[in-house]
């Protein structure tokens, strides 16, 4: 009987962004598969969304930094679902001294931002090659555009999530699968992110979209076939400034803002979670 449903799969489905895009597909009578870590109530969300919306939806915790979680994942979803969408949501970052972070964030970071979705995306892109019209989305970040001190792997590893979409989307383009990829700016998603953001300059908090504002501009934007979606009008003015102003000053500004950040924070307040996006 799954078989015969089509399904949308979210990462990071739990909390945030990723929870507020499963709602948003919701919305629209979409089924869904919801991925989060384990310990975060997934199977109950995933029972109000069921409730709110009466819709299909089905959930499984695993770690997708963990290969073996990962491969278990993509052959639950092939022996049971079909799926005619994938959401690359789920994202991980930490603002700190390079020289100050722990090998094994550095490698977390790595793993979940970068590896899981290359190895997630073609692991299931047989399922999606095989339906009449197809969606991924991968949630990437405003930073991709913007080389961050402090934040340096982060970034980088958005940038990377960004030409990995893009490419992917010019190779599937005669084909009934469409990619998109996201670059939404800072997001009131937690009480710390929300104390940041409240320390933060003018400039910093015009950027900021509620993430349910940011989760239904995605999902639109995915469905009207737009291969780049930049929630919100500031955020479009910064990417917009990220093209036209010299890499310098825009290093020098982040630097300032962000060591600012990094002196009134102790470690044990930096920010460090999975499934952040």
């Amino acid at each position: 009987m799954e078989k015969e449903t089509q399904y949308a799969l979210i990462t990071g489905a739990s909390k945030g962004l990723g929870y507020e895009l499963a709602r948003a597909l919701a919305r629209r009578n979409k089924n869904l598969l919801l991925v989060a870590l384990p310990g975060e109530d997934l199977a109950g969300k995933s029972e109000i969304i069921k409730n709110d919306y009466g819709i299909s939806v089905y959930c499984v915790e695993c770690d997708l930094t963990r290969e073996k979680e990962l491969n278990d994942l993509v052959l639950w979803v092939k022996e049971n679902y079909t799926i005619n969408m994938l959401i690359n949501n789920a994202g991980m970052g930490c603002t700190t001294k390079f020289s100050q972070t722990s090998r094994q964030e550095i490698d977390q970071i790595l793993l979940l931002n970068i590896r899981s979705v290359a190895l997630l995306t073609h692991g299931l892109l047989p399922l999606l090659a095989n339906q009449h019209q197809s969606y991924i989305l991968n949630i990437a970040s405003l930073a991709a555009f913007l080389p961050m001190p402090y934040k340096s792997v982060y970034p980088a590893s958005k940038a990377f999530v960004y030409s990995f979409s893009r490419g992917l989307c010019a190779e599937l383009k005669d084909t009934n699968v469409f990619v998109s990829v996201a670059h939404p700016g800072g997001m009131a998603t937690n009480p710390d992110v929300c104390r940041r953001i409240s320390k933060a300059d003018w400039f910093t908090r015009a950027t900021i979209l509620s993430i349910e504002k940011t989760a239904e501009i995605c999902v639109r934007g995915l469905l009207k076939k737009q291969t780049l979606i930049i929630p919100g009008a500031m955020n479009k003015m910064v990417w917009l400034l990220t093209r036209l102003s010299p890499v310098s000053l825009q290093l020098r500004y982040l630097r300032s803002d962000f060591r600012k950040e990094i002196t009134s924070t102790q470690k044990s307040d930096i920010i460090f979670t999975k499934e952040k996006s």
